[in-house]
């Protein structure tokens, strides 16, 4: 039986980049790696924290993107809730239908 992978993505308040890319990378047995990229919050139960952000009219935040089993995702979803409970991590799981690395060397 082959292993069903999902993209986890999570959006979360710049504020936490460090100690959320701190702990997504003491996360070895599940997270093997991340995509992260920053985002602008809209909508309305985002919470603009800062000046610049009200005036700007949308919250600075970070996406994250890991790719790893349905299982594991789940597992890593607990943790997060443990580790950052009260933080309104937003996060939503994909089914991903293929996954892999272009390599030099398959040409």
């Amino acid at each position: 039986m082959s292993a069903e992978f999902v993209c986890l993505t999570l959006i979360a308040a710049r504020s936490l980049r460090g100690e959320l890319f701190d702990f997504l990378s003491e996360q070895r047995d599940l997270v093997s790696g991340f995509t992260a990229s920053d985002a602008a919050g809209h909508g309305p139960d985002i919470r603009l924290q800062t000046s610049a952000e009200r005036v700007k009219g949308h919250a600075d935040e970070l996406m994250v993107r890991t790719i790893l089993q349905a299982q594991e995702a789940a597992r890593l979803i607990g943790r997060l809730k443990t580790a950052f409970a009260g933080s309104r991590i937003v996060y939503w799981i994909l089914p991903v239908s293929d996954f892999g690395v272009i390599d030099v060397s398959n040409r």
